[in-house]
């Protein structure tokens, strides 16, 4: 969830082979062709979705890529993920990938503080079957999370809402996630910016710390992957 009014990413993939590098520019078509050869292509469900989130304008920037949805779900399978929490649900599509990846009778809780942006949230996961995995929450998400039992066990937490706020969220999850558990937060390339040593920028400096904590935090093993505008991985330990 990049926000509004940021410009899209520029993605490039570096691969290294031998003592020879090889990139390329990740284009719309690159993507398209890698998100064909998933096991989760666009239905209709979500088609609709991406056309009712981008009329609302600027703001629909803050939606995923169609890859970054396949990755989550197939984490979520990955983890074998039962319980799950998600920090910044928008319309309602990262959440949507989540809960198709849960196992039967597993359970989402998606915390968000706009009622008209969830509302097309709503719609979405009833269209999609999935309204019955799903439990919807309006409020500040660092009161739900606190309000949490440590007896959550939660499997998966997916963080993608307001950046100030990030270190206390990913704080909150680790509280409330298993061993093994994986926590994921987008947006932690911020447009490639954090890689900008000219970039000052407070969500930038914001961003860098807590990349740097969370490499260097020995409650998790973390990994930070060049999807969308960057997914930063932590399983705890």
């Amino acid at each position: 969830m990049p926000g509004p009014g940021r410009p899209p990413a520029v993605h490039r993939c570096v691969v290294h082979y031998s003592r020879s590098v090889r990139n390329f520019t990740v284009t719309d078509d690159v993507r398209d062709y890698a998100v064909g050869h998933g096991s989760w292509p666009p239905n209709e469900v979500i088609h609709e979705l991406r056309s009712t989130t981008q009329a609302l304008g600027d703001v629909a920037n803050m939606q995923i890529g169609d890859d970054q949805g396949q990755l989550l779900t197939i984490m979520t399978r990955l983890v074998g993920a039962r319980r799950a929490v998600e920090v910044g649900t928008f319309t309602g599509y990262s959440s949507l990938c989540i809960a198709r990846g849960l196992v039967s009778g597993g359970s989402l809780l998606c915390c968000d503080v706009s009622e008209d942006w969830t509302a097309i949230a709503l719609r979405a996961w009833e269209r999609a079957g999935l309204s019955d995995r799903i439990e919807l929450r309006i409020g500040p998400a660092l009161q739900t999370l606190r309000a949490l039992p440590l007896e959550a066990d939660l499997d998966l937490a997916f963080i993608d809402a307001d950046k100030p706020a990030y270190d206390a969220y990913y704080e909150a999850c680790l509280r409330l996630v298993r061993p093994g558990g994986l926590i994921a937060l987008d947006n932690m390339l911020w447009h490639g910016s954090v890689a900008d040593a000219n970039d000052h920028e407070a969500t930038t400096e914001i961003l860098r710390a807590l990349s740097l904590k969370i490499r260097d935090d020995p409650r998790v093993e973390s990994c930070l992957v060049t999807i969308g505008d960057g997914m930063m991985l932590a399983v705890r330990r």
